[in-house]
């Protein structure tokens, strides 16, 4: 065949070599002349047709594994055979046109893109008639891209990509791939590196240590969560009863009759939500459940930040514990990590070769303390690939907020850096102005594009307006953990006893920033790992001073303003420190003093829910207000108000193990309070003092209150107080 399909040497050798950025323009169905050729480079075959509507058209071999002919117009197949007789026959990836649409390479190369999932990733779907998979990466300065996955034998020649304009995207259609096929990106790097990466906007990942992506269908889910999605915003408001249990997936039960195996997600929708709904919380919140390779960071370092962890299940499957936890009436808050990567070779590093998502320079983009990489934050295309990801979960999965992992860590250019360890911002100042940005935009985004979500800030430092809007100067989350409540609290409530009345002002200053941001109080997973013991162990005294320490503790916490959160086995006091290669110990769930812990965390998530005065007004001054505090007794004392019409609650602490009888203490109405919460009651473990059947406040004015009573307060306990609506 006389010069078939002009082709040039340079084109070939860069076919061959696998070197070709502009795969499209050579390959598939070109006109020459009069004339329609198709060229295609089909390795480890002894002969190639085209199967037209006229018929099977030879294709002879220019040279090596490439192969032109003259078929004509029109649709055709590609039918292959071996040396050894073995024939099939299929699509031709290189006949099919783009399937990224001008607004997708605009908005991907402007960086605005919302639903980048939508362009990007691999999506099945029927393109020119032919079902198929349509695969898209932003890969801008690599010189060239391919799928490469069991289908192609992981050879990067054979699917290379189409280069989309200027945006930095590449694609392709890929007939015949489907559902679960495992793949990765092929890249040649701007460095002549050759690497195979996992899809950055991946929906699905194999289980680790593999670490390919998956193709996975995400489309057509049937929610059954209608009325809670309706009405969630109420549930999340400031003003409503937010206490949270966060939850580690792997490690809350595991199936010990087989294989020690933790629960599928749909197990968990079934144990995990019961449990949470019986004990009265009002949220889960999980931690990462983005794709991460390695157990041991507890998904802290995620590859795969599209994929739900294949750990438990598929993506639907996930959605059905969505799902369940929305009907039984919880919210679902993800722990979502956007202020690092790790540096695995198949994840975003240098991911064509360059710093990509990641600051070139380390004192930028570099955690020491971790070993991970920074985002680039003033990168377009980064913040557009973050604030993405963040509408994705809100979307896709009905997540209902994020809580937003290692704040300061963003906020701070300096972060656990030393002098001349970190660059100033251009005003030369530590601030990462870039990072603050996309907080910034993260949340303006997703509160306006997803209304009645919550989103809330893992903050440790006296960063202003956390949690303020942003047209307000604020970073515009919904909420932030309390750090320093938590610090100073446990602080406190580690000493001796005899040693607290030094020790008061560390459950009082709080009060003092109390309001200055919405704040949830925390008792997470960090406060039981690396060493510093289990809630229980941190109690001092004998056993039922350790129990009643923290059945005291949590009575403290409960009573006091701010939305709660306790991590899984805090509530039934585990004895050891949480080993996220286990299970709770829910053996000791069963003991009586264990039971008696998670019975008052129970009965307190009812108290909080239904008595407005313990929640309405959690990050307002107005809901709060001192009577009386002892160092020398180590006692406190102090009013929660809800509305104007709603009852007050009072409470009482005594964190000394002496009993105090008619003890006084102003309140603010005169008549009967009850006893609605006593943390030493018996039904709990403690010995049974109280006030059964609640007192009267018969006595005069007292603490700056128009009224007073004795009560009694037993040892280390809190006691909790509500009027009765008709006294005056």
């Amino acid at each position: 065949m006389p010069n078939p399909a002009p082709i040039d040497e340079k084109d070939r050798a860069r076919l061959r070599d696998g070197r070709h950025d502009q795969p499209f323009e050579v390959l598939g169905p070109h006109k020459h002349g009069r004339s329609i050729w198709v060229t295609a480079f089909q390795p480890d075959v002894s002969a190639l047709s085209a199967l037209t509507k006229k018929g099977e058209v030879p294709l002879e071999r220019i040279e090596g594994d490439l192969f032109a002919g003259k078929v004509g117009a029109g649709p055709y197949r590609l039918k292959a055979r071996t040396g050894g007789g073995v024939e099939w026959e299929f699509e031709d990836p290189y006949r099919f046109g783009p399937v990224l649409g001008d607004m997708d390479r605009y908005l991907i190369g402007e960086g605005t893109h919302r639903q980048l999932w939508h362009a990007l990733g691999a999506h099945t779907t029927d393109h020119e008639g032919v079902a198929g998979t349509h695969f898209a990466v932003w890969a801008p300065n690599a010189q060239r891209v391919s799928v490469v996955g069991q289908f192609n034998q992981w050879d990067g020649r054979r699917h290379a990509m189409r280069r989309v304009g200027t945006s930095g995207v590449w694609e392709i259609f890929l007939p015949g791939v489907g559902e679960g096929e495992i793949y990765k990106y092929e890249i040649l790097g701007a460095d002549g590196s050759v690497m195979q990466k996992a899809d950055p906007v991946g929906f699905g990942s194999q289980h680790p240590p593999e670490k390919a992506s998956v193709v996975r269908d995400i489309s057509g889910y049937g929610w059954h969560d209608g009325d809670w999605m309706a009405t969630r915003a109420d549930a999340q408001d400031r003003r409503a009863p937010i206490s949270v249990y966060e939850v580690h997936l792997g490690s809350w039960r595991r199936r010990w009759d087989d294989h020690g195996r933790p629960l599928s997600y749909k197990e968990l929708a079934r144990d995990l939500v019961a449990y949470a709904t019986d004990m009265g919380f009002t949220h889960l919140e999980l931690l990462p459940v983005s794709e991460f390779p390695f157990d041991g960071s507890w998904g802290y370092q995620p590859v795969g930040m599209y994929a739900p962890t294949i750990r438990f299940g598929p993506p639907h499957e996930f959605r059905d514990l969505v799902d369940a936890a929305h009907q039984a009436g919880l919210g679902v808050l993800l722990d979502w990590v956007p202020g690092h990567f790790p540096t695995d070779a198949h994840g975003l590093a240098r991911f064509d070769g360059t710093s990509l998502y990641e600051h070139a320079d380390p004192r930028e983009g570099f955690h020491q303390d971790w070993n991970t990489l920074i985002y680039n934050y003033g990168r377009t295309e980064v913040q557009n690939y973050l604030i993405a990801n963040a509408l994705y979960w809100l979307k896709e999965y009905h997540i209902d907020g994020l809580r937003v992992d290692a704040v300061a860590s963003m906020l701070y250019r300096d972060y656990s850096r030393k002098d001349g360890e970190w660059v100033p911002n251009k005003h030369g100042g530590r601030e990462n102005l870039e990072a603050i940005d996309f907080m910034q935009n993260m949340n303006v985004v997703s509160y306006g594009e997803c209304p009645g979500i919550m989103t809330v800030a893992e903050e440790s430092t006296s960063f202003p307006k956390v949690s303020a809007p942003v047209d307000a100067g604020g970073l515009g989350f919904g909420f932030k953990w309390n750090m320093g409540w938590m610090n100073d609290t446990l602080r406190y409530i580690q000493q001796d006893p005899v040693h607290r009345k030094y020790h008061h002002d560390q459950m009082t200053f709080g009060l003092m920033y109390a309001f200055s941001e919405n704040f949830i109080l925390p008792i997470s997973h960090d406060e039981v790992v690396h060493g510093k013991g289990s809630m229980l162990r941190k109690m001092p005294g004998d056993e039922w001073q350790q129990f009643a320490n923290l059945r005291a503790y949590y009575g403290f916490m409960w009573g006091h303003p701010g939305k709660k959160l306790l991590f899984m086995g805090c509530e039934f006091a585990q004895p050891e420190e949480w080993n996220h290669n286990g299970e709770l110990n829910w053996h000791a769930a069963e003991q009586p003093l264990h039971k008696g812990v998670q019975s008052l965390v129970r009965d307190l998530n009812r108290l909080y829910r239904d008595t407005p005065s313990l929640h309405v007004l959690d990050c307002d001054p107005a809901g709060f207000e001192w009577i009386a505090t002892d160092p020398a007794q180590s006692t406190y004392a102090w009013i929660r108000r809800g509305k104007a019409d709603d009852a007050p609650a009072v409470v009482v602490c005594n964190f000394t193990p002496v009993p105090r009888e008619g003890f006084r203490i102003g309140v603010p109405q005169a008549g009967r309070w009850r006893e609605a919460i006593n943390t030493d009651a018996a039904i709990y473990g403690g010995s049974g003092k109280g006030n059964l059947g609640g007192v009267q406040a018969d006595g005069g004015p007292q603490d700056g209150q128009p009224a007073s009573m004795a009560v009694t307060l037993p040892p280390l306990s809190v006691v909790i107080f509500t009027a009765d609506q008709q006294s005056s």
